[in-house]
């Protein structure tokens, strides 16, 4: 397998004929194809509903965060954090 290629699976799958043809519009608009664009949303899909992902894309904005931003980040996250039910 060459250097920066992943292997792919073929798959079926059954949508609505309205997201089909939006999302057909938007590969042209976008210039990829059909199969990119899938992927490229179920990816996006699978990386917001990760756990993990979420968690350490919110670590690495703490770590990145000095002075003002942690100051409003530290008073963002217990106003968020009272508000969860634990």
């Amino acid at each position: 397998m060459k250097p920066g290629y992943t292997k792919s699976m073929k798959t079926a799958v059954s949508i609505p004929d309205e997201i089909f043809h939006a999302a057909e519009a938007l590969a042209r608009r976008g210039r990829k194809s059909r199969s990119k664009l899938f992927s490229d949303a179920l990816q996006e899909y699978v990386a917001r509903h990760s756990p993990d992902a979420v968690t350490e894309a919110m670590d690495k904005v703490c770590e990145q965060a000095t002075g003002e931003d942690y100051d409003f980040a530290a008073a963002a996250a217990r106003r968020v954090l009272t508000r969860s039910e634990w």
